[in-house]
Order: structure tokens, then C-alpha cells, then sequence
């Protein structure tokens, strides 16, 4: 589906364009042609790469979805893809959505094919269009504009997970269900993984961008470039630390649990203790009663149950001096 088609022209916008006039644009040298497309079908994609000359295999990649986050240079041409990640109705307890951009990037021309995910870029093209002179560097500036967007959402992602994990850790301490603590926790490394198989690929394909040879269509652009590098290097330094924090939180939470299991066993050991004690006086005179215990005593009765009662309160003293009970 067709979001916008729009030409700019040293910085400014010139017009909306129906999609078949786009190679009219893409040849004159101070326009540049933004598209946006949602979700769209083989045919329309056909139709862009007859447009613009895409590359076959850049375009097959976008047809099919579900690539690695990369960035790929083809013949003056730049193919980024860059995972989408969004909390639907921003419900926290929500599953994370995972959807795609894919980006074509040439001198003249910039193509964002956007799936999976609800939210846009309208914002994007607002941003840039209230900024004429990054416009006028042209196609590698929306580039840029485009990347930086899709890395300030991860952001509220991680914050989201943190924000979790502290909570966890407050039930953790607090004794309160540990196995829903356990599976709060898988949850969250799930999440925290979906995340890192976002950041961590689109770091180490952003240098071709950054460094000291980069390519024409984002020529003057590395100081942009490694602005967002910086970004991702943040989240990735912050998944790390996250994630080491859920592993020793499991650890922890698996440690409270072998001690509350253990402080049972001490209880019933304890309790146990104490009924042997009359167990065993019971047992050895058997308790049937005629001035027990050595037989005719006349207090023997008397002296029993004074005998259980006074050893049960001593070890019951000594169980709680000990903190078993």
C-alpha cells in the first residue's frame, strides 16, 4: 500500500507525485523522491524497482521480509534493514511486536518499505520537513532521519524492561512466588533477546557509514551516522548489563527457594524432635496405666507426663534458641 509519494527540491518540498512519474523526478540532479509504502504486494513492489532500478536482489530480500538487520551497498545504491520493535497498545504486559523496514537509498531517491508493525513515519517526514537545510543534503539525510527514529523507539523498550526487572527484584526479596518470579524473568530475557537481535547486527553494519569511506548517496553524512552509533552502542552496553542483572536475579530467586525449602525441612525436623520425645516415653511403658511407669508407682503417671512435658519444653527451647522454630 502507497503511504506518500512525495519530490523534493533543494530542501523543499515540490510536490506529490503519482508513483508512474517517479523516474521523471529521479533524473533531474537537485530533486530527490521519497516513497513510503506499508505492506506491500509483489506487484507494487515491481513497480519501484522499474522505477528507481533497484536491485533484484535487494528487492527479493524486501518481498520476503524476515532479514537480519544489514546494510548493503549495491552499484551506488544503499539497502538497509532495520527491525521494528513497538509494544502494542503499550501495554507492558503486551508481547513485543516485531516488524521490518527496509530502506533503498540511491543519489536521487529514498524508498522505506515498512511490515509488521502499526506505527509510521509521518513524524519522520514532519522532522524533516521543518528542516530544509538537512533536506538539502538530500536522500542519505532521510536516511539518516529514518535510522535515528527507528533507534530512539528502542529506547522506551529497555526502559520498559528495566522497569520490570526492578519490580521482580522487589518480590524476589520479598518472599512472594517464585516460580511466577522465575517465569516474570524468562519473559523478560525473551523480550531482552528480541531486542539485542535488533541493536547489536545494525551496530556492526553502521560503521560502513561512519567510517572514512562511505557511500556517494551518504557522502559528508558520518558525523549523523556515528551520532546513531553512539545511540546504539548505549543499548547494547544496556541489554549486556540487563541481561547479566536477569541471569544473577535467577540465580538469586533459585537461592531464596532452596533456602525456603530448607528452612521447612528444619521446622519439620524440629516438630518432629518434639513428638519423639513423648513417642518414645509412651512407647517404652506402653501406657496402659496402673500408677505407671516402673509398674505400682503410685506417681508414676504423674512423673510420665511430667517427663514429657518438661524434656518437649526443653528441646522446644533449645529449637528456638537455635532458630528452627
Amino acid at each position: 500500500m502507497l503511504i506518500r509519494c512525495v519530490v523534493y527540491q533543494n530542501g523543499k518540498k515540490l510536490a506529490e507525485i503519482e508513483p508512474q512519474h517517479i523516474h521523471e523526478y529521479v533524473a533531474k540532479p537537485d530533486c530527490f523522491v521519497w516513497v513510503a509504502l506499508y505492506a506491500p504486494d509483489a506487484a507494487t513492489l515491481a513497480s519501484m524497482e522499474e522505477e528507481f532500478d533497484l536491485h533484484p536482489l535487494a528487492v527479493e530480500d524486501a518481498q520476503h521480509g524476515h532479514q537480519r538487520p544489514k546494510i548493503e551497498e549495491y552499484a551506488g545504491s544503499l539497502f538497509a534493514v532495520l527491525h521494528m520493535i513497538e509494544l502494542p497498545n503499550d501495554d507492558p504486559t503486551a508481547e513485543l511486536r516485531v516488524g521490518e523496514v527496509d530502506i533503498f537509498v540511491g543519489k536521487n531517491y529514498v524508498l522505506s518499505v515498512r511490515t509488521g508493525v502499526e506505527k509510521g513515519f509521518q513524524d519522520v517526514r514532519t522532522r524533516c520537513e521543518n528542516e530544509p537545510e538537512g533536506l538539502e543534503r538530500g536522500a542519505g539525510f532521510v536516511l539518516y532521519a529514518l535510522m535515528d527514529a527507528v533507534v530512539d523507539r528502542y529506547f522506551p523498550i529497555i526502559h520498559e524492561i528495566e522497569t520490570q526487572l526492578d519490580r521482580i527484584e522487589e518480590q524476589i526479596f520479598a518472599n512472594q512466588t517464585p516460580r511466577e518470579n522465575i517465569e516474570q524473568l524468562y519473559a523478560l530475557k525473551q523480550r531482552l533477546t528480541i531486542t539485542k537481535h535488533a541493536v547489536s547486527p545494525l551496530l556492526d553494519a553502521l560503521s560502513n557509514l561512519s567510517g572514512t569511506r562511505v557511500p556517494l548517496a551518504c557522502a559528508g553524512m558520518q558525523e549523523y551516522f556515528r551520532d546513531i552509533s553512539d545511540h546504539l552502542l548505549r543499548l547494547n552496553q544496556s541489554i549486556e548489563s540487563i541481561r547479566d542483572t536477569i541471569s544473577t536475579a535467577i540465580s538469586v530467586n533459585l537461592s531464596m527457594i532452596a533456602l525456603q525449602e530448607n528452612e521447612t525441612t528444619k521446622r519439620l525436623a524440629a516438630y518432629a524432635a518434639l513428638i519423639a520425645v513423648p513417642t518414645l516415653i509412651v512407647g517404652i511403658y506402653g501406657m496402659n496405666f496402673e500408677f505407671m511407669p516402673e509398674l505400682h508407682w503410685r506417681y508414676g503417671y504423674a512423673l510420665a507426663w511430667g517427663s514429657m512435658i518438661g524434656i518437649d519444653m526443653y528441646v522446644f527451647y533449645l529449637l528456638r534458641k537455635a532458630k528452627w522454630l
